[in-house]
């Protein structure tokens, strides 16, 4: 049986440390079911909007840039996980240098882009929501809105090189940059999860404080929104539902992302996690690509009528 050190090397994303079959099975078959259910909710959400102009907004288009990047998770980086976790740990796939930086790369890219596209769409409904129509409308011009989706792209090439060192996060034989990286690793994500709850507490504040404010809104926009947008609701209800769909939304992020942050924070400045928690962690984290066209499409009544018209 490898030892813990060898086989984080080795396979350090599915960060299995037993030799245990039973245990890679399983989670073969679980990047499996992400990977099918990911790839098919992504592919839905892109083919929508550019198939129906009534979708095709500012806010979807963040959406969709979200979308693309999850697809390199669930459809390449997932797939490639679910064999490679049926594999012996002394595979020559496994300790391909060249092949494990492709990996990375996938992840790393998908995952940045992905949380960037989070923060793009919470700070698009901040500003729709508690901002003057002219600021909105001067803010996200076509050009500007082109530019903030490649800038997220960009910005996500940046860290790539760093990808190697995650793949001994859990080791207790890492070196000082692997954790140096878990640590920015954890302060990235704690920074963008800090700005996104701002966006999002700002809205339900300013939707709980003024339900009228959001009724004379003339925005296709408003449709994206995870409000209920039709019947409208008596105005008590419409605050305490949107409410709800805002909390409930900041609790998923929340839950796919903070616990690789604590994890990463708890092996720099004390001692690596068990593994369990680390390979639970990481599958949170990948899961979201899978859960987020749904998490932003549900209480869409357009999305709902558009994919209605094409499903049979």
């Amino acid at each position: 049986m490898p030892n813990a050190s060898s086989w984080s090397a080795s396979s350090p994303l599915l960060l299995l440390w037993e030799d245990s079959s039973g245990t890679r099975i399983f989670l073969s078959l679980l990047y499996a079911v992400l990977a099918i259910s990911g790839t098919l909710s992504n592919v839905m959400v892109i083919y929508l909007v550019f198939s129906f102009k009534k979708l095709q907004t500012t806010s979807n288009a963040f959406i969709v840039n979200g979308c693309a990047a999850d697809l390199s998770v669930c459809a390449l980086w997932m797939p490639q996980e679910a064999v490679l976790g049926l594999l012996p740990p002394n595979s020559s796939s496994l300790r391909s240098a060249e092949y494990r930086l492709l990996r990375g790369g996938l992840l790393g890219l998908g995952l940045t882009v992905s949380l960037a596209s989070h923060l793009l769409v919470a700070f698009n409904r901040y500003v729709l929501i508690t901002k003057l129509p002219s600021v909105y409308q001067a803010l996200y011009q076509r050009k500007h809105t082109g530019c903030m989706i490649g800038l997220s792209w960009a910005l996500a090439l940046l860290p790539v090189p760093l990808l190697p060192g995650l793949w001994t996060l859990g080791s207790a034989q890492s070196d000082g940059s692997s954790r140096y990286t878990a640590l920015l690793l954890a302060l990235a994500v704690l920074g963008q999860t800090a700005l996104l709850l701002h966006c999002y507490l700002g809205i339900v504040r300013r939707v709980r404080g003024s339900a009228k404010r959001v009724s004379v809104l003339n925005f296709h926009l408003l449709h994206q929104l995870p409000f209920p947008a039709a019947p409208p609701p008596p105005r008590r209800a419409q605050r305490r539902l949107s409410s709800v769909s805002v909390l409930l939304l900041c609790c998923v992020f929340l839950l796919g992302t903070q616990p690789l942050v604590w994890v990463s924070l708890l092996g720099f400045f004390l001692r690596p996690a068990p593994p369990a928690l680390q390979a639970a962690s990481w599958l949170l984290l990948c899961s979201l690509s899978a859960l987020n066209p749904l998490l932003y499409t549900w209480r869409s009544e357009e999305f709902r009528r558009a994919a209605r018209s094409v499903l049979p």
